[in-house]
């Protein structure tokens, strides 16, 4: 009997297309994980970009560009591996 907890598409995989699945799911783990991490520091620096817009003269903002780029980066991660990882259903522990 198939085991129910495996979607249906990956019940007759080649032991070549299993390990190429798990290492797309092991990338996407990694992306959500970096994302995690950059959306941690760009909350963080979200301090300090507040008071560079505050008090910076002019067009010079920094910490609010790098902010600002960080949070994009962060986003595209968690996409990408959210999207990396589908179909999964067991924690992975490294």
């Amino acid at each position: 009997m198939a085991n129910a907890m495996v979607p249906f598409e990956e019940r007759n995989l080649t032991p070549a297309q299993v390990e190429s699945l798990d290492q797309r799911r092991r990338l996407g783990h990694l992306f959500l994980v970096m994302g995690f991490q950059f959306l941690l520091v760009s909350i963080f620096v979200t301090l300090w970009s507040g008071q560079d817009l505050q008090y910076s003269p002019g067009w010079t903002h920094p910490m609010a560009y790098w902010d600002a780029l960080v949070f994009l980066l962060a986003v595209a991660l968690l996409g990408n591996g959210i999207r990396l990882r589908r179909g999964v259903n067991e924690f992975f522990s490294y």
